[in-house]
């Protein structure tokens, strides 16, 4: 069974350019790795259902924590049998985005902190009724706030297909995500966490994340 880790962080924050710093790192050291990222925008119906909510396609939905948290975890209820191959095939299994990241923006919408109701709502359905793996690990890019907007804005006005969504443009809301991730590493919250707080040396860190 392979290792599940998972890097989190706020939007612009550099998950992607770290995920594959870490696949290089890791194939290096002789490991087999997977990736999968979430939310599945172009592969799960659910996923597809919350992109169209957070560009105000669908109505109030939007509007309504519980029910956006429900289609991204759904996603990953429908990823799960998946994921479990990927883990039975692979030394590692890189997840951009889990479960944390429902709990950290469900939280900062409804102005709880990491002990929420909201948090313990998230984990409770998405771990224990939908049984989706539980991280082996988690890595938070505690990147700047402002440089993770920076890029953000600079990454949509590169791409005129790629709007910021609702999330993405709430600086306030992504100030308050910041401060649960945070928080929820302290607590290691499902799984013992490794907080970024500069560049990360690829190497070092694989070493780490191998058994």
């Amino acid at each position: 069974m392979g290792r599940l880790i998972v890097v989190e962080g706020l939007d612009g924050s550099g998950k992607a350019t770290l995920t594959a710093a870490l696949v290089s790192a890791l194939a290096a050291r002789g490991a087999q790795i997977a990736t999968l990222a979430f939310p599945r925008y172009d592969d799960d119906v659910h996923a597809e259902l919350a992109r169209d909510a957070l560009y105000g396609r669908l109505g109030d939905l939007r509007d309504s924590v519980h029910g956006m948290a429900t289609l991204f975890a759904l996603d990953r209820r429908a990823a799960a049998p998946s994921l479990r191959g990927l883990l039975d095939d692979h030394d590692v299994v890189l997840v951009d985005r889990y479960v944390a990241s429902n709990a950290a923006y469900s939280a900062a919408r409804l102005g709880q902190d990491a002990a929420g109701e909201v948090v313990c709502w998230v984990r409770e359905l998405e771990i224990r009724r939908f049984g989706i793996p539980v991280p082996d690990h988690q890595l938070l890019l505690a990147t700047p706030r402002s440089v993770a907007a920076d890029r953000a804005r600079a990454r949509a006005a590169a791409d005129p297909g790629r709007e910021r969504d609702a999330y993405e443009s709430d600086d306030s809301l992504q100030e308050r995500t910041d401060a649960v991730y945070r928080a929820l590493a302290a607590s290691s919250w499902l799984s013992p966490w490794t907080v970024l707080e500069g560049d990360a040396d690829a190497a070092v860190l694989a070493a780490a994340l191998l058994p």
